[in-house]
Parts: structure tokens; sequence; C-alpha cells
């Protein structure tokens, strides 16, 4: 498995590293990204969770409990209860996000996906996502799992990020580099 430095140096990573090689070893790796997946929903739509994970008054204890009722709530895993457990236990859960980011990067790694971002000027219908899709799987020679954007400053064309490479062919960028053009 092939996983960044980056990914493994951070301390969200090493979590998400043990986690992953313990689901792993149980065979509960896809069972495991759900319920990451389900307290990723579930922080970003509730202010009294992300509360929950981030207040430093809160007692080891208390917040081992909660989160357990968290979990249970949720219809998370053992696993994935156990694995908030030491987190709770290890003042962690405020990692949560970041743990769940690389999880999911870790995962990806190990079925040989990469991820990218596709950012356009006006949304992009579901035949031109797959047609891009299609072409930068045959660029990458990896399955590409792709993430549409809207950012209507971009004017028109297309901005696409794979990793930490930036494919820019938007009109903006055109237009600013014959803007720098003309003055020279």
């Amino acid at each position: 498995m092939d996983i960044s430095a980056g990914i493994k140096a951070s301390l969200a990573g090493r979590y998400a590293s043990a986690l992953f090689d313990l689901a792993a070893e149980h065979g509960k790796v896809t069972a495991v990204e759900k319920d990451l997946e389900t307290l990723g929903a579930a922080l970003r739509e509730s202010a009294d969770l992300t509360a929950l994970t981030t207040n430093p008054e809160l007692g080891r204890d208390a917040a081992g409990k909660a989160m357990a009722g968290v979990a249970q709530t949720l219809g998370l895993s053992d696993l994935t209860t156990n694995f908030l457990g030491v987190l709770s236990g290890n003042r962690r859960l405020g990692k949560i996000p970041a743990i769940i980011v690389a999880f999911k990067a870790i995962a990806a790694a190990q079925r040989g996906e990469v991820t990218a971002t596709v950012t356009s000027a006006h949304p992009l219908s579901d035949d031109q996502i797959a047609a891009l899709k299609t072409k930068l799987t045959a660029r990458e020679g990896r399955t590409v799992m792709l993430t549409a954007s809207v950012d209507p400053d971009l004017l028109g064309g297309l901005v696409v990020t794979i990793g930490s490479q930036r494919i820019d062919a938007s009109i903006r960028t055109r237009l600013n580099s014959l803007a720098q053009a003309m003055k020279a």
C-alpha cells in the first residue's frame, strides 16, 4: 500500500493509519469507511456534536460516554465505537474530521484510486463529468474519483486538481496571462 509520507506523518494520519490497519485485519474497511462518512455528516449537521468533540472542559470519561451514545445512535460498528473511545481517552476527538479525510485517502490509495476535484464556471452535466472522469482515468492510469464544484469567477473553462497537480484551463487564468504578456 502506497500512502504518502505526509498522511503518515500527521497526527490524524497516524490515527487513521492505525484504524485502517485494524479494519483491514478484521475485513471491515468498507464498514468503517461508511461509519466515518456517517460520523462526518453528523458533525457537519450538528453544532452540538461538534461542540462536544472540541470542548476542552469535558472530561475523558464524560466524553467517552457521550461518544459511545452518539455511536449507538448513529449505528456505528464496534470497531469504530472502540476507536472513538480511544480518541476520547487521548483527548483527540477534535481531530475526527482530519482523521476521516486521512482514512479516506488511505482507503482510496489501497484500492488504487486517486481523488480529483474539478471546478467549473457553470455546473457540469452528468455526461460531461463522466467524460472527464474517463479521460482523467486514462491519463492517470488509476481510477479517478471526481468531485465537482462551481466557481463563477472562472468565467469559463475548468480547473482540475489531482493530488498536488493542477491543470488550469480557465478563461480567468488565460486573461490574466494575456494581461501579463501585454505589460512586458
